[in-house]
């Protein structure tokens, strides 16, 4: 999703920092956690991990297209304070399946996954919150299932439509790094592709570069960074980053679905930073689709709200969650 020049790796729009398979702070805290796989009709295997405590439950999308649930788990913890979140690895990404058809992975495809997801947790409705490219998925997931979902959490998203997205997107990153660095990510990414390279390496290596351009004040803020896109399986990573994300985005086409979110009733917050390089202005095209949209613009943020501003991410996300359900 960004310019060509910056490499396949920069068109995810979705990143992180570092934490293994049962993050140690849960343990700490002694927050219930569970994983296992959720069996899709085609055959293949979605890896989750159920983190949290409360009556409620509500399933975490993650971005990319490409990267897995540790590149939100993390950050994600306050959050399992009082709800039970369902976090999943999209199929072709972390532990899930990585088809040897890669037909399989396309936007149609990963609707009928998370329908899978809710239908393995026996959700009547359900309650999405996702980031990044994660809100496009939820989207048209309320679009083909407008009765299921009750409402959504958008953070950091990518907007409704592609239109100048993509090119704006990718000005504004570049107009953030300097030379070595766009150069230490090209290193990155060239050994991303070499398979005799070792996959975390490669990954770390690349984000290392690319997160400080995703933060707002990167020198205050990336230390407070809990989740890790390259902490999952390293086969996973490496077809994440280079086969899921070009395949999945690329099936979403010039994608547009304004008019197709009007009939979406539930309920929606989107928040997103001032500071963000995804545009405002194309962000705000989600609150005047939905019909029961409001953007939260969080000040001195970029595309981690909930980790650079936690402090007002996190209540202004509870009071939503509380609010009476629309019928």
């Amino acid at each position: 999703m960004i310019q060509k020049s910056m490499g396949a790796v920069c068109t995810l729009v979705l990143a992180v920092l570092v934490f293994a398979t049962v993050p140690s702070h849960l343990v700490a805290q002694r927050i219930p956690t569970k994983t296992g796989y959720v069996a899709t009709p085609d055959g293949a295997r979605l890896y989750y991990r159920v983190v949290g405590r409360g009556r409620d439950t509500v399933i975490a999308i993650h971005g990319g297209p490409g990267v897995d649930l540790e590149s939100i788990a993390g950050d994600f913890a306050p959050l399992a304070e009082h709800h039970m979140v369902i976090f999943y690895d999209q199929r072709g990404t972390g532990r899930s399946t990585l088809p040897s058809d890669t037909s399989s992975l396309n936007a149609t495809q990963q609707v009928l996954d998370l329908d899978a997801v809710r239908q393995h947790f026996k959700l009547v409705h359900v309650t999405l919150i996702a980031h990044s490219y994660g809100p496009l998925l939820a989207a048209t997931y309320a679009i083909a299932h407008p009765t299921v979902v009750q409402r959504m959490v958008f953070f950091g998203p990518v907007p409704p439509r592609r239109g100048a997205f993509n090119a704006r997107f990718g000005q504004a990153l570049n107009a953030r790094m300097d030379s070595a660095s766009r150069r230490r990510m090209g290193e990155a990414n060239r050994m991303l592709v070499d398979t005799t390279q070792d996959a975390r390496t490669a990954c770390r290596a690349y984000w290392n570069e690319a997160m400080r351009p995703r933060l707002a004040e990167p020198d205050r803020t990336l230390s407070l960074i809990k989740s890790d896109l390259c902490a999952s399986d390293p086969k996973g990573i490496r077809f994440g980053l280079r086969t899921t994300n070009r395949l999945v985005m690329g099936s979403y086409g010039d994608w547009d679905i304004r008019e197709q979110l009007k009939a979406v009733t539930a309920p929606v917050l989107v928040v997103h930073g001032e500071e963000e390089a995804i545009p405002m202005d194309l962000v705000e095209e989600w609150a005047t689709a939905l019909p029961h949209a409001r953007l939260f613009k969080v000040p001195r943020a970029a595309h981690f709200t909930y980790a650079e501003r936690p402090e007002l991410v996190w209540p202004e996300v509870e009071r939503f969650l509380r609010m009476p359900r629309i019928r």
